[in-house]
C-alpha cells in the first residue's frame, strides 16, 4: 500500500469514525433535522439479540391462577361461547348463521373471545389451530382489527415450515390498518428476509427501528444484519459485472509516488516496435497521463519487447495497473512472469507483497519481500513497503524499523521520514514522532505532504487550531506546483473545521473545491455525504453515498459504501410513509441532547 493511498483510505476512516463516535447525536439528531426536511437519517446499528416473532399480542389483563385453571375445562353450553368455539365449529373464515344475526356488540365480544382462544392454543404451540382461531376472529369482527392479522401471522412464522407468504400477507392487512404497528413491521421485515427480499425487508426493519425512536435495540441489529446481507451481496454482483478502471488521479499519482523513480531502460541497438512504445509508456507514466501510460503498456507487449529487462518492465507495469484496477490474479500472474524474466527486478517482488496482502496472506507476502532482500539488499523502497505491510498489521515498532533502514538507505525519500513520525506516534512515543516531523519539515520546506500528514496527528490530538495551520501551507504548496494538486490537504481542512467548530458550510466548501479539482477523490465524496446528513440535504447526500460507491475498488470498500446507500434509501423511503413523525423526532432529539 502506498503512503498517499494508505492516507486516503484513513482519511475516509476517520470521517466514518467520527460519525460513529457521535453515534448517538448522528443518529437522533440527524434524523430529526432530516425528518423535519422530509428526509432521511443516516443509521448507525447497534447489537442484540434479534425480535422474538412468537409473541402474540394478548390485548387482556392476565387471569387470576384460578380462572386460569378452569379455562382449561371443555365448556358447557351455558357458557355463551362454548357453542360458538367447541360445537358448531364453522369452517375457516366462515361465518355462521347465528353469528351473522348477531349485534355489533356481540360480534366484538365474540371476536374478543376467540382472539383469546388463539392466544391460549399459540402458547400451547398449537399453531394451526391458533391461526384457526384467529381466522374465525376476522371474519365475525365488526370491524377489521389488525391484531387479528398479526396473531394470525406470528402462528405462519412459527409452522413447520413456516408459511412466510401469508405472513407477509396478514402483515399486509394489519399495516393497511395501521401503518404504525412495529409487532407487524417486525414480523413481516423476517418474513421477507426470509423469502430474500432483502431491499423490503431492510424497508420495515428501519421503520420499526424509527417508530420504536431508536431504543429497540433487536430491530436495530436486524438493520444491521440485514444491510450486511444486502451490502455484501450487491458488493460481489456489482464487481462482478463492473468494467476495469484506473481509481482517482489522487489515488494512483500516490501510489506510483511510493516508489522511487528509476532511469529508463537502455533500449537494444535494434529496437523493435513493441520495445520503443514501452519507453513511450514510461515517458506517460512520468508525465502522469496514466491512462495512456496503461494503453501503451498493453500496446508494447502485444507488439512483443525484444530484450529481457524491457519484458519485466512491461510486465511489471501491467501488472501494476491491473492491481490499480483491482485485477488482483491478473496482476499477480504478470509480476511473477517479470520476476520469472529478471528475478532481481526487486519492484517486482515488492508489489507481488502487496497482491499477497490483498489476497489475505501475509507470510507469502513477508517471503516476497525476503526474496527482494535477496537479490538487492540496498534497495530501500523493500524496507519501506515492508514497513507499510507491518504498519497495517498494527506492528508499529518494527514498522519504525523499516522505515528508518528505509531512510538510510537513501535520505531523500520524504514518505520514509513522515511514516516512521506516524508510526512513532502510533506506538505512543509522541515526543518521537513529534521530533521526527520537525526534522522532516525542515529537510523538505517545498513539500506538501509533511504539512498534511503532520496536521493529521495534531487533528487527532485535537488541536484543532495548529492542524489547520498544517493544512492551509499543505493547500498553498499544492496550489504552487503543477497541476493537478493533491486535494486531500483540502478534505483534512474541511474535516477539521467540522470536528472544531461545527463549521458545516466552510468543510462542505473545502470538500467541493476538492471535487471540482478531482471528481473521483472518494475520501471528499465519503465527507460530503456526511456533511450533507447533517444538513438535511438529503438528495445530495444519497447522490454522494452513490457516488462513493461507483468509487469503491476493493469488494470491502463497495459493501461499506452500499451500506450507507442502502440505509439512506431505507429511512427516505420512511419519511414518505411517515411524514406525520416530524414533529414527535424532532422533540426527541432535544430530549436526548
Amino acid at each position: 500500500m502506498s503512503e498517499g493511498a494508505a492516507s486516503n483510505s484513513s482519511l475516509v476512516d476517520r470521517v466514518q469514525a467520527f460519525v460513529s463516535e457521535n453515534k448517538r447525536a448522528v443518529l437522533i439528531g440527524t434524523a430529526a433535522a432530516v425528518v423535519a426536511a422530509a428526509g432521511v437519517a443516516y443509521y448507525a446499528s447497534t447489537s442484540s439479540r434479534p425480535p422474538s416473532a412468537g409473541d402474540v399480542e394478548k390485548g387482556e389483563k392476565k387471569k387470576d391462577k384460578k380462572k386460569n385453571k378452569s379455562s382449561k375445562k371443555r365448556k358447557g353450553m351455558k357458557d355463551k361461547d362454548g357453542p360458538i368455539l367447541e360445537e358448531r365449529k364453522p369452517k375457516a373464515g366462515e361465518v355462521s348463521s347465528d353469528e351473522a344475526a348477531m349485534s355489533d356488540d356481540e360480534k366484538i365480544k365474540i371476536a374478543a373471545s376467540l382472539k383469546a382462544k388463539g392466544n391460549g392454543a399459540y402458547q400451547s404451540r398449537k399453531f394451526s389451530v391458533a391461526a384457526d382461531f384467529y381466522t374465525r376472529a376476522i371474519a365475525v369482527s365488526p370491524k377489521p382489527e389488525p391484531v387479528f392479522y398479526s396473531n394470525r401471522a406470528a402462528c405462519y412464522v412459527n409452522m413447520s415450515p413456516p408459511k412466510y407468504e401469508q405472513v407477509v400477507e396478514d402483515c399486509d392487512a394489519a399495516l393497511k390498518l395501521d401503518s404504525s404497528y412495529v409487532k407487524a413491521l417486525n414480523r413481516r421485515a423476517m418474513a421477507l428476509e426470509a423469502l430474500d427480499r432483502l431491499e423490503d425487508s431492510l424497508r420495515d426493519f428501519t421503520a420499526a427501528t424509527i417508530l420504536d425512536k431508536f431504543q429497540n435495540e433487536s430491530s436495530a441489529q436486524s438493520v444491521e444484519r440485514v444491510l450486511k446481507k444486502l451490502s455484501t451481496r450487491k458488493a460481489s454482483e456489482i464487481l462482478a459485472n463492473r468494467e476495469k478502471r484506473l481509481p482517482s488521479h489522487t489515488f494512483v499519482t500516490a501510489y506510483f509516488a511510493a516508489f522511487r523513480s528509476r532511469p529508463l531502460p537502455v533500449l537494444p541497438e535494434n529496437p523493435t516496435q513493441g520495445d520503443e512504445t514501452l519507453i513511450k509508456a514510461l515517458e506517460a507514466l512520468e508525465a502522469a497521463d496514466y491512462p495512456h501510460a496503461m494503453t501503451l503498456t498493453n500496446e508494447a507487449l502485444d507488439q512483443g519487447v525484444s530484450f529481457d529487462v524491457g519484458k519485466a518492465e512491461g510486465l511489471n507495469l501491467r501488472g501494476t495497473f491491473k492491481f490499480l484496477v483491482g485485477d488482483i490474479q491478473g496482476a499477480k500472474e504478470d509480476l511473477l512472469a517479470s520476476v520469472e524474466i529478471v528475478p532481481s527486478f526487486t519492484q517486482s517482488w515488492v508489489k507481488l507483497a502487496s497482491v499477497y496482502m490483498e489476497q489475505g496472506d501475509p507470510p507469502k507476502a513477508f517471503e516476497a519481500f525476503e526474496e527482494a532482500i535477496k537479490h538487492n539488499s540496498k534497495d530501500p523502497d523493500i524496507f519501506y513497503h515492508r514497513g507499510q505491510v507491518l504498519f497495517i498489521m498494527n506492528e508499529f515498532t518494527r514498522a519504525a524499523d523499516d522505515y528508518t533502514k528505509s531512510t538510510e538507505l537513501d535520505s531523500n525519500f520524504v514518505f520514509s521520514h513522515i511514516q516512521l513520525a506516524v508510526a512513532q506516534y502510533k506506538s505512543g512515543a509522541l515526543s518521537s514522532s513529534m521530533a521526527t516531523f520537525r526534522r522532516t519539515l525542515k529537510a523538505f520546506p517545498q513539500r506538501s505532504e509533511p504539512q498534511n500528514y503532520y496536521g493529521e496527528l495534531l487533528l487527532d490530538q485535537q488541536r484543532f487550531q495548529d492542524a489547520v495551520e498544517k493544512f492551509d501551507r499543505a493547500i498553498e504548496l499544492e496550489r504552487a506546483k503543477a497541476p493537478p494538486m493533491n486535494v486531500l490537504p483540502l478534505v483534512n481542512k474541511g474535516l477539521a473545521l467540522y470536528q472544531w467548530k461545527q463549521d458545516i458550510v466552510s468543510a462542505e466548501k473545502c470538500c467541493d473545491e476538492a471535487l471540482e479539482i478531482d471528481a473521483e477523490c472518494e475520501a471528499a465524496v465519503a465527507t460530503l455525504a456526511q456533511l450533507s446528513l447533517q444538513q438535511g440535504k438529503i438528495d445530495r447526500a444519497v447522490q454522494m453515498f452513490e457516488r462513493q460507491s461507483e468509487l469503491a475498488r476493493s469488494e470491502p470498500e463497495l459493501a461499506n459504501a452500499l451500506t450507507y446507500q442502502y440505509a439512506s434509501w431505507a429511512q427516505l423511503d420512511f419519511m414518505k410513509n411517515y411524514p406525520q413523525l416530524a414533529e414527535s423526532l424532532s422533540q426527541l432529539a432535544l430530549n436526548m441532547q
